[in-house]
């Protein structure tokens, strides 16, 4: 059972602070929608989530958050396979907690997303709020519990290898929905940093409010469309103003002090075609890196596209090769197994940015 939020974020102080208190009565609790008999509607939308979710191997936290473990840290214990990231900016895959405080709500349903976004259930956190250090150390003991298993592959995993596991030293916060939509997302990331972590904050430009505030370790935005008609045809928002949202939201990235990184993720038919078409975009946001990366057709997004929408590593690397002419950044690094390449505007050595 969830402990009552305190230190501010009793259920008086945090709904007090959105305008739309209606949205935010309807729903006391996760607990309370799953066993109540009222709200018939909203009561199966969430149980038909929550077994999805739980199926999929998420494990949820408190009332809004979930933490699932990462394909890669497995292919790291079992495998000593380390993700790009680890490439890229010495992120230890083994030491990595994927999570997210918003696990079931989102602005966007984005066609390519893996997640089964069709059970989202709105672009606001319905339910009450769970205080960010509750969030944070509930997290890390699921992730924990998530890898217990792991203690019986001797010949595979070793001890130390284990310990490191189970005292993680990054959190990317990322891993459904829309991380800003806890409206504590500042404080969140600041919980981590206490405990001697470093922060991914993966955002979809939605919540510009929010972003302005943030100071993650490494910032990403997701720009996956170079104009407004291919917004509404690929990002699927659930806002009138989404664009403008994300225009917003560039122009505060474009100031941030954490470190930039530009995701794009190409989808054939839809924006691998036209990489000339994102200069305008990119050079707003000024990020320090750009990662144009591969959809993969896995998971709730075979619902949605065919497997010959996924583009090949080649055509990422094309796709990149003609971005940087345009734009001035030059390819730093690339992984063939994940279909992602590293752009960067003033190539340094690697190493410089390691963690």
């Amino acid at each position: 059972m969830v402990t009552e939020p305190n230190h501010g974020y009793s259920r008086l102080s945090s709904f007090n602070s959105y305008k739309n208190q209606a949205e935010h009565k309807k729903l006391e609790s996760l607990a309370f929608i799953l066993n109540s008999h009222k709200n018939q509607a909203e009561r199966k939308k969430l149980e038909s989530l929550a077994f999805i979710l739980n199926r999929q191997g998420y494990r949820l936290v408190g009332n809004h958050s979930a933490v699932k473990t990462c394909g890669w840290t497995r292919n790291r214990l079992l495998h000593k396979r380390p993700c790009y990231k680890s490439k890229f900016y010495g992120i230890e895959s083994h030491r990595c907690i994927q999570m997210t405080p918003s696990v079931s709500w989102c602005q966007h349903r984005c066609v390519f997303c893996w997640r089964p976004v069709e059970h989202t259930i709105g672009p606001d956190i319905t339910v009450e709020l769970d205080e960010p250090g509750f969030i944070v150390e509930e997290s890390i003991k699921s992730q924990r519990k998530l890898l217990s298993g792991y203690w019986g592959e001797k010949d595979r995993v070793s001890r130390q290898e284990m310990e490191e596991a189970y005292n993680p030293k990054h959190a990317a916060i990322s891993l459904a929905g829309e991380p800003t939509t806890y409206p504590y997302i500042d404080e969140l990331i600041k919980e981590f940093h206490k405990r001697d972590m470093t922060t991914f904050l993966v955002t979809n430009g939605q919540n510009p409010e929010r972003l302005d505030g943030v100071k993650p370790t490494q910032l990403y935005l997701s720009l996956i469309a170079y104009d407004k008609d291919l917004y509404k045809k690929i990002n699927n928002p659930m806002l009138k103003d989404g664009w403008e949202r994300l225009n917003e939201s560039i122009e505060i990235f474009s100031d941030s002090r954490s470190r930039k990184v530009v995701r794009i993720t190409l989808v054939r038919g839809y924006n691998l075609e036209n990489p000339g078409k994102f200069k305008d975009t990119i050079l707003n946001a000024d990020p320090d890196f750009i990662e144009p990366k591969g959809y993969v057709h896995v998971g709730y997004s075979r619902k949605r596209l065919e497997r010959s929408d996924m583009p090949s590593f080649d055509e990422v690397m094309e796709f990149s090769r003609i971005l940087c002419n345009e734009t001035g950044y030059e390819i730093i690094s690339h992984s063939k197994d994940s279909k992602v390449a590293l752009l960067s505007k003033n190539p340094p050595s690697l190493e410089n940015y390691l963690f």
